[in-house]
C-alpha cells in the first residue's frame, strides 16, 4: 500500500499545496512522478485523482500531485507559472537529491498536460500527456460562431457531441485567458513555448475527442521539422485524458520507464 503525504505547502505566497505518494521500497535511487489534473484550468483538484496517484505509487514512483491555481480568478498564466514553480521547488526541496532530475517524469491529462509540455520544455523531464490541448489563436480564430458554454447539452439544447465539445473548448480557453485577444491566444499555444529542453514526449489522444486530433498532429509536425524524438499514440473512439486514462497506465509507464533507462 502507498503512504500518503497530504497538503504539503510548495508555494505559501499563493497557498498552493501538493499530496505526495510513496511506494512501500522507497529509496535514494526512486523514480519521481509528477502528475497534472486536467478540469479545463477552473475546475479540477489533486483529491480527484488520488486513486491514480496510489496506482502511481504502487508502480513504483514517488508521485507528487500539486494543485495550481484556478480561472476565472486567476487567470492564464497563473497555472503554467505554478507548474514552473512546483518544478523549481520540488528540484530544490527535501525530496529531491542532487542530479534527481535526471529521475523525473511526468504525465499530465488534458490541460495538465498541456502545463506538462511547458515544464517539459524548460527542465527536460519525460512526459507523457493524455488529450493535452496544445492550439488554441487559431482555433478560437475559425470557430467564431461557436458559443461558449461548459456544458452545452443543458444550457444551450447542443445534441451533436462535436458541438458540445466546441462550446467546452471555447469555454475553457476563454475562461482561461480572459480575452479572445489573439497575442494572448497566441502565447498560449504550445508552440509558442520554450521547448528548449523537451526531451522524450508521447502524447496519447482519441480519434475524435475534445482535443482536435489535426492540432496535435501540426505540432507533431512542428516538434518532428525541429528533430525532437515523440511517439504518438491514437486510440479509437472519443474518450478524453481520464475517460482512457487508466486503461493506458501501462503503456504510459512503460515509455517512461524506458526513458529513464535511457538517460543513464
Amino acid at each position: 500500500m502507498a503512504i500518503i503525504r497530504n497538503n504539503i505547502i510548495y508555494d505559501s505566497k499563493n497557498n498552493l499545496a501538493t499530496d505526495i505518494y510513496y511506494p512501500n521500497d522507497t529509496s535514494s535511487s526512486t523514480k519521481i512522478l509528477i502528475f497534472w489534473h486536467g478540469g479545463g484550468w477552473f475546475r479540477g483538484n489533486k483529491e480527484s485523482v488520488k486513486s491514480l496517484g496510489i496506482s502511481l505509487a504502487n508502480a513504483g514512483f514517488m508521485t507528487f500531485i500539486p494543485e495550481y491555481r484556478l480561472a476565472p480568478a486567476n487567470l492564464f498564466p497563473a497555472a503554467h507559472d505554478d507548474a514552473l514553480h512546483f518544478a523549481d521547488w520540488l528540484l530544490h526541496s527535501q525530496y529531491t537529491d542532487a542530479g534527481d532530475e535526471e529521475n523525473i517524469v511526468q504525465i499530465g491529462a488534458s490541460v495538465g498536460g498541456t502545463m506538462a509540455l511547458e515544464v517539459a520544455g524548460k527542465y527536460g523531464f519525460p512526459t507523457v500527456t493524455w488529450s493535452a490541448p496544445v492550439e488554441f489563436s487559431n482555433w478560437i480564430k475559425n470557430h467564431q460562431d461557436v458559443k461558449a458554454s461548459p456544458a452545452g447539452k443543458d444550457e444551450l439544447g447542443l445534441t451533436k457531441r462535436s458541438d458540445i465539445n466546441q462550446a467546452f473548448y471555447k469555454y475553457f480557453t476563454l475562461t482561461y485567458t480572459g480575452t479572445s485577444d489573439s497575442q494572448v491566444l497566441q502565447k498560449l499555444d504550445v508552440m509558442h513555448y520554450d521547448l528548449t529542453k523537451l526531451d522524450k514526449l508521447m502524447m496519447i489522444n482519441s480519434a475524435d475527442e475534445l482535443t482536435p486530433l489535426s492540432s496535435v498532429l501540426d505540432f507533431i509536425k512542428f516538434l518532428a521539422a525541429k528533430q525532437h524524438e515523440i511517439e504518438l499514440l491514437v486510440i479509437k473512439g472519443h474518450g478524453h485524458a481520464m475517460d482512457y486514462g487508466i486503461d493506458y497506465l501501462d503503456e504510459s509507464l512503460d515509455f517512461l520507464y524506458q526513458t529513464i533507462k535511457r538517460q543513464k
